[in-house]
């Protein structure tokens, strides 16, 4: 297995194929709970236009995308409507003295790794090279998680995040998640 940068659109269908398969629309209540998954679903040509601004971490076995985590950079919130209000929401909170919007940051977009891959330490290596890749122009790495997606929110905490902020919308509890990288 190898963690990469996206390169080619042959990959990004891949996730897009993982995406679907692990989309809460498609899983059991046992399986969510248990398994965890993904909110949003991407088209290809966002996921290119994504992966144009900030390449996206994927691993792969054998030429086959098995996990990836996105980046979305923050010019990218008027492109995923269903995400504007997350933007929002970052623009009233801060992490430690300052406002987020003063601080250089990211989005880690979505993460997933197909299920027979779980457990085997990929999410782990997927947030490395995330931090490996990007810290140098980023100081905090975002996401947002749903309270009730709590495989993630043990993943998430287990690799550095940290609960900054809890709110409630039309759709489920969410929780921001900020990892330090200063």
């Amino acid at each position: 297995m190898k963690i990469k940068l996206a390169e080619s659109d042959h990959e990004l269908e891949q996730i897009l194929q993982l995406q679907e398969a692990n989309h809460f629309s498609k899983l059991t209540d046992v399986q969510k709970k248990e398994q965890g998954f993904v909110t949003v679903q991407h088209e290809l040509a966002l996921l290119r236009l994504m992966n144009e601004k900030e390449q996206h971490v994927i691993a792969v076995d054998e030429d086959r995308v098995i996990g990836y985590a996105l980046v979305m950079i923050k010019d990218m919130q008027n492109h995923i409507p269903v995400l504007k209000p997350m933007f929002k929401m970052f623009e009233k909170l801060s992490f430690g003295q300052m406002k987020l919007n003063e601080i250089s940051y990211y989005v880690m977009g979505q993460i997933c790794i197909e299920e027979r891959y779980r457990g085997q330490g990929v999410f782990q290596n997927l947030y490395a090279y995330h931090k490996q890749s990007y810290r140098h122009k980023y100081k905090l790495c975002l996401t947002e998680v749903s309270t009730s997606n709590a495989r993630s929110m043990r993943a998430h905490l287990k690799v550095g995040f940290e609960t900054i902020h809890s709110y409630r919308d039309k759709t489920d509890e969410w929780n921001i998640l900020c990892w330090d990288w200063s």
